[in-house]
């Protein structure tokens, strides 16, 4: 395929019209014409719908649009990083992070970054739901406990872990008597937790009680105790160091990893290696301690 009628096609497709891309890159209108209509033929499809006075992009179109316009901004921005010494990250960054990560360290870390790369324009979305990242045109994608993927590449960043924790005043019951439990999502009852102590594993059974879609809610509502919960370490870490909260056991299971992601099929921009650089700086051992310390700091 050809990179520059490719170029073209994209020009003409981000202005809208020939004669917008045109009068925007000083290029002759009939230049642009002639290598669009060249890479059609190239590739056997209509990429514009050429009405009397509008051009549309065909569904092809856009979909080559889509797939192709944020790799050309890529291979622009890395010449010119490498052109520059390679020491001056620039353009856009889109960044999609989990809810609790971007409410309690998010902020501060993108702040952080801005002030030291002044020429990236740094854009966080807060979510929970798996994102495309190709599709929608994200560079880097926060998450926890990724499911395997093979058109992503990453690295892990921090871990955490899940413990359970109440108010002092909550008594712990006798042995197999019911808690009451703030649960993150639906209430479901009957649950049991099993839970690990310094004199061994247990299983606890739980009522919930409220069921609420945030961990920072679900904490909030534990520390007036109206229940147990299941609570990641670096949340509630100041609050068990000032005995707001009391540490009833450890989630047995898996520690938390989070990933910070981005597309196989992309080159690794300047701007990507650089966030994730200043990742490692924030947190260079990468554990839930360190960040309760850069959250409350």
């Amino acid at each position: 395929m050809d990179l520059l009628a490719l170029a073209d096609f994209n020009l003409v497709a981000r202005h809208g019209g020939f004669g917008k891309a045109a009068r925007a890159a000083g290029r002759p209108k009939a230049t642009l014409s002639r290598r669009v209509a060249e890479l059609e033929a190239s590739l056997d499809l209509r990429l514009f719908e050429r009405g009397s006075r509008a051009l549309k992009l065909t569904e092809e179109g856009r979909a080559l649009f889509e797939r192709t316009g944020q790799l050309l901004t890529e291979l622009d921005e890395t010449a010119a990083a490498i052109a520059s010494g390679g020491h001056s990250p620039r353009g856009r960054l889109r960044i999609s992070a989990p809810l609790l990560f971007a409410q309690t360290a998010m902020g501060k870390l993108a702040a952080g970054f801005a002030l030291r790369h002044p020429d990236v324009r740094l854009e966080v979305t807060a979510e929970d739901r798996p994102v495309d990242m190709i599709e929608e045109a994200y560079d880097l994608a926060i998450r926890v406990n990724p499911e395997p993927d093979a058109s992503l590449v990453g690295r892990v960043f921090l871990h955490d872990r899940l413990v359970v924790v109440a108010s002092p005043g909550l008594r712990r019951p006798p042995p197999g008597a019911p808690v009451p439990a703030v649960v993150r999502g639906a209430v479901t009852p009957g649950d049991i937790w099993t839970i690990k102590t310094p004199s061994g594993g247990t299983d606890l059974p739980v009522t919930p009680v409220l069921g609420l879609s945030s961990l920072v809610m679900v904490r909030d509502a534990v520390r007036l105790g109206v229940g147990i919960a299941r609570l990641p370490l670096s949340l509630v870490n100041p609050d068990l160091a000032t005995a707001r909260l009391v540490h009833w056991g450890d989630v047995d299971g898996p520690e938390t990893a989070l990933w910070a992601l981005y597309p196989s099929r992309r080159l690794l921009s300047a701007r990507v290696s650089a966030f994730l650089d200043y990742l490692k700086e924030a947190f260079p051992q990468g554990t839930s301690e360190e960040l309760a310390s850069y959250v409350g700091g």
